[in-house]
């Protein structure tokens, strides 16, 4: 895009609502500060970040010097990663009864069916934790077993050596028994140990967590969700110029709700700072697609016809992601006439990330996920940095961009009532 011809913004409040993600927030300060450097280097502008102390929040300060102009920027991590540690909690045998659970709420509502026809590449991700914790499951039992055999093999033929034709005693079967089982205990423990590689148990929670409640908000998290308003709510009564809010993952969707609320509530001034909302690889079918997902149904239906800019930003190459598919349509909210929002573009990590970058990164699916937050090399008009710490807002920095001509906007979901007992 051109140099802007004027500095819309000075000072900006930019509030980051994570995924679900169990780890510390820093590591999303640390994260901008790595990849904004990276950005400034390939763009030829500077971004200077430094930690915030003695506040109630997590968050950091940025001065951004991007296109002529100088913007300084205070950024929150909303955190709920306390909420996701605790979601988390769970034993093994206790996981693969959620496994069963999850798996049946997603097919016996029709969701999954629903799903796939939207994106096979997020739902391949919903598949994955289910397949490799089968897969741990029987390489643990064939050990188990395996262990057994071993062991009764083995006393077989002491017994035929030492009493030449002995036969087993009935407490050595007992003991294969319990070495078996001691045995397969232990291999998938190692899993669980390991999953930090393999992600199957953290992937079975996330999607568990929203299917636990058939696509309601969880208590804790409501109440959280609040939190998180009352502290937009705030920033909007203060003098900056604008106040962005950006939502990545299972994150899009709770600022769907949070922003709808503020507007219902009318907390969001018209004579305040810029209010704009910025989502990032969005799963919002994950959960708009569940039955009892009323809440977020309304509120997509309500922020698409309103006032606040919305950006959603996703790519194909994203395979955990329901990549330009429009979460208002794709949900069966759209209204009839008035829609708005959200303008649905694509990264194309194909074209703003060289060839060598993206064979070196096509296979890290998780990693890819989170590329919206960092650097391209081959950077386009979409550039995390200079959104979140350059001088125009969002709504005039995407004022003329056109939606990507491939997004996806049939409605397919099954459930569409925005109340419990109506429909749309």
């Amino acid at each position: 895009m051109s140099s802007p011809a004027k500095q819309e913004v000075r000072r900006r409040r930019v509030f980051y609502i994570p995924g679900y993600d169990p780890i510390h927030p820093r590591r999303y300060r640390e994260l901008y500060r790595k990849e904004s450097a990276a950005q400034a280097k390939i763009s030829g502008y500077e971004v200077d970040l430094v930690g915030r102390q003695g506040s109630a929040t997590y968050g950091w300060q940025v001065t951004g010097r991007i296109d002529g102009a100088e913007t300084r920027a205070e950024f929150d991590v909303l955190v709920w990663s306390d909420i996701v540690r605790s979601s988390m909690e769970r034993n093994i045998l206790q996981t693969y009864i959620l496994m069963a659970r999850t798996a049946w709420t997603y097919i016996a509502t029709g969701a999954f069916g629903r799903l796939i026809r939207l994106r096979k590449g997020p739902v391949i991700a919903a598949l994955y934790p289910i397949g490799m914790l089968t897969v741990q499951a029987l390489v643990a039992i064939a050990a188990g077993l395996a262990t057994g055999a071993v062991f009764l093999a083995l006393m077989g033929w002491l017994a035929h050596t030492v009493s030449d034709g002995g036969t087993l005693l009935p407490g050595q079967k007992v003991i294969a028994a319990m070495l078996g089982a001691v045995v397969f205990t232990l291999v998938l423990g190692w899993f669980r140990r390991i999953d930090n590689r393999l992600f199957a148990y953290y992937l079975m929670h996330d999607y568990a967590y929203s299917a636990a409640s058939r696509g309601a908000d969880p208590p804790a998290l409501q109440a959280r969700m609040g939190e998180f308003a009352n502290q937009i709510a705030a920033a909007l009564e203060t003098d900056v110029d604008e106040v962005l809010v950006v939502g990545h993952s299972s994150g899009a969707h709770l600022g769907v709700s949070i922003l709808a609320d503020l507007v219902r509530e009318g907390r969001v001034p018209r004579d305040g700072p810029k209010l704009g909302f910025l989502t990032l690889g969005q799963v919002v079918p994950m959960v708009s697609f569940l039955p009892k997902a009323h809440r977020l149904r309304r509120d997509l239906h309500e922020l698409s016809q309103g006032d606040i800019p919305w950006v959603d930003v996703t790519a194909p190459g994203d395979g955990c992601a329901f990549a330009l598919c429009d979460p208002v349509a794709v949900s069966g909210v759209a209204p009839e006439t008035g829609k708005r929002w959200p303008l649905v573009i694509s990264a194309a990590f194909t074209k703003t990330l060289s060839p060598e970058r993206w064979k070196e990164l096509r296979w890290r699916f998780f990693r890819l996920h989170f590329q919206y937050l960092c650097a391209f090399d081959r950077p386009g008009d979409y550039d995390y940095f200079k959104i979140t710490a350059g001088p125009l807002t969002l709504g005039t920095r995407f004022a003329t961009r056109k939606p990507s001509r491939s997004r996806k906007e049939e409605a397919v979901s099954k459930h569409t009532a925005m109340a419990p007992g109506a429909a749309l």
